[in-house]
């Protein structure tokens, strides 16, 4: 289902739940204090890069710091839970990734559910993973990768930014569709895993190419091939792997979540409180209403900065189809 710009604010804005705040806290613009964005992956990762430039932006923009904290642990898991549990007053966000979204799958004792627990806020940007390795490695392209590890399984590791993430999971889609199998080295994030890529430790990482484009650049690591399946404008002249190894496609994104009101996350005993509860009054529901409008004012606010960062990493301009994070609604650009 294709929707319009606006019409995609509207949504994100109504699903940012209203709060228990004075109203004259609302009726000043918004923010009127600092922002907080937490990223699950320590500096220098494609999250924090993302979180950071987002947060300058913002600052400048609306006049109010928006801070990064770098919370790592879990495959970005601690980040989410911190923000799932924080006051959601717009003053707390989470920058969302694909390790958010497939923690579910890994970890059997979350102590919340981001779909419930996380409003989607802005759709940032979309992204792509790449296949990098030290310039003292003998393969020079994918096919000879494939050839050296078949041949020395127990001279090869790869690094990764732990396990569920997304330099995880393109391992594990490479080997079994290319047959290789490697020992998997998981680090707390991207950078800490290109660090001993760069040093010799571990013989390859597939990092997003946010967080390797400028050592790729410097010839500190040679490309292989990219993840998604057209090559990047930055890189033209790296494969896809696609190309060599059929049915391989993974593509990154980055977002902003908020957290969902408390009361939701027990659905029956707000349910069966409600019914205890008098009906809101005119004046609440215009409250309501009025801090519902503030939040997606900010999301607006977002979208206008969106496309500058986007291109600001390397990613060309985001174009048509950039998925709300956690929301499963895809959105077009207004005609």
């Amino acid at each position: 289902m294709k929707l319009h710009r606006r019409q995609f604010l509207q949504i994100a804005g109504a699903s940012v739940p209203a709060v228990a705040v004075p109203r004259t806290a609302w009726s000043q613009a918004y923010p009127v204090r600092p922002v907080q964005i937490v990223a699950g992956f320590p500096p220098g990762s494609h999250a924090d890069l993302y979180a950071r430039l987002v947060g300058q932006a913002l600052s400048e923009r609306l006049g109010k710091q928006f801070i990064v904290e770098n919370r790592t642990g879990a495959g970005g898991t601690l980040a989410a839970e911190s923000v799932a549990r924080a006051a959601p007053d717009g003053y707390t966000l989470l920058l969302t990734n694909p390790a958010d979204a497939l923690a579910p799958a890994l970890y059997d004792n979350l102590r919340f559910d981001y779909l419930r627990d996380i409003a989607p806020v802005a759709s940032l940007a979309r992204g792509m993973a790449v296949l990098v390795v030290n310039p003292s490695f003998p393969a020079k392209s994918v096919p000879e990768f494939i050839a050296y590890a078949k041949n020395n399984k127990d001279k090869i590791s790869f690094g990764s930014a732990g396990v569920g993430s997304i330099s995880h999971l393109c391992w594990a889609l490479f080997g079994m569709l290319a047959g290789v199998e490697t020992m998997q080295v998981p680090y707390r994030g991207e950078s800490l895993a290109l660090t001993d890529l760069l040093g010799g430790q571990v013989q390859a990482v597939f990092p997003t190419l946010t967080s390797a484009i400028e050592h790729i650049r410097a010839g500190n690591l040679r490309a292989l091939a990219v993840t998604a399946t057209t090559r990047a404008p930055l890189l033209p002249d790296v494969p896809t792997l696609t190309e060599i190894v059929p049915g391989f496609e993974v593509t990154t994104h980055a977002g902003l979540g908020a957290p969902r009101e408390h009361a939701q996350r027990n659905h029956r005993n707000a349910q069966q409180s409600s019914q205890c509860q008098p009906r809101r009054s005119c004046a609440e529901t215009a409250d309501r209403r009025t801090r519902r409008y503030s939040i997606c004012k900010f999301a607006g606010r977002i979208s206008q900065i969106r496309c500058p960062i986007h291109r600001q990493m390397g990613q060309g301009d985001p174009g048509v189809g950039h998925q709300a994070v956690g929301s499963g609604v895809e959105t077009s650009r207004e005609s």
